[in-house]
């Protein structure tokens, strides 16, 4: 009786179809739940962060309906009790494997492959050439979903292809793919990729300098919008240090919100990100007011993407 009731109210709403009475077949929605990754990220977010959305009201009504910016004061804390961040909390309450399914499983049509971005022309042309030299960083990158996507459409690409993200997630991608390096990275510390200069003794009277300008690419999806201003600008500056001028360029994949018609995906991930992480998707004004008035940097060009709303923006030192 007790499932009569749960399976007659889903089929009202549509997630599998009412075929008689007490009949009922699975939708494409209730197939989708069966695979491992999908329901993972469902139970792990719903489980750790769902009473964040209950409860922001009143939060928001303590901090007096301000628009919420401190990265310490965040609706999931106040709603949790607790002043772990949202991706700590996750991981405390032992879902940080069912986060990470949630973040790979999300997989928009890969941007490398449909030309919107140049990868050889602006990259490839121009790289340095050394075995040992890395060619693409990507920071915050989970199970290094477009680092697989760059390699399998650029296989051509000189130099290292470089995964950096917290022990707990680098230790789920090691010996996944020999082509990427993983490595543990907060990137609220110093960047490690970055030029140096080494000087190598061969003999007495030989001494060879070799030189490392960095990373060709510094790259980051969907790492920004996670933070407010503040934190943003720490972020940026450790890159920003690492960076060559004329040489390494920092390529950000976010959601650049439109004035008008934003797509529901842009305004649902808004909510997340006001509620869980008291930061925001940014408009075009908000990315040139973080990315060059704040950081420093110069916007080359924001490349338009397939999804709705999703830009890779392209910047240098000035």
């Amino acid at each position: 009786m007790e499932l009569a009731r749960v399976m007659r109210h889903l089929g009202s709403i549509g997630h599998i179809d009412e075929t008689d009475q007490d009949e009922y077949r699975l939708t494409v929605f209730s197939k989708a739940l069966s695979i491992p990754n999908i329901a993972n990220g469902l139970i792990g977010l719903t489980c750790t962060t769902g009473a964040a959305m209950l409860k922001f009201h009143e939060h928001s009504r303590k901090n007096g309906w301000r628009n919420p910016t401190d990265s310490k004061d965040t609706a999931l804390m106040y709603a949790y009790g607790t002043d772990k961040d949202a991706f700590s909390w996750i991981q405390s309450q032992g879902y940080g494997a069912y986060f990470n399914d949630h973040m790979n499983i999300y997989r928009p049509l890969p941007w490398m492959s449909t030309g919107r971005f140049p990868v050889e022309e602006r990259l490839i042309d121009g790289a340095d050439s050394s075995p040992d030299a890395p060619f693409w960083v990507d920071i915050g990158g989970c199970l290094g979903r477009d680092l697989m996507d760059l390699h399998h459409f650029y296989p051509q690409v000189p130099g290292k292809l470089i995964l950096q993200d917290l022990p707990p997630v680098i230790n789920e991608v090691k010996k996944r793919n020999p082509a990427i390096t993983a490595m543990e990275y907060n990137f609220l510390t110093e960047q490690p990729v970055k030029g140096t200069t080494r000087l190598r003794q061969m003999s007495v009277s030989q001494t060879v300098t070799k030189k490392s300008l960095g990373s060709r690419a510094y790259y980051m999806h969907s790492v920004l919008h996670d933070w407010p201003d503040d934190i943003c600008q720490k972020i940026l500056s450790h890159i920003i240090d690492a960076m060559k001028r004329g040489y390494s360029k920092l390529l950000i994949h976010e959601s650049v919100v439109p004035p008008t018609n934003a797509s529901w995906e842009t305004t649902a991930r808004d909510i997340i990100m006001m509620t869980h992480f008291s930061s925001q998707e940014r408009n075009e004004a908000d990315w040139r007011n973080l990315l060059e008035g704040k950081a420093g940097l110069r916007i080359s060009k924001i490349w338009k993407l397939d999804m709705p709303d999703e830009c890779l923006i392209e910047c240098e030192l000035p």
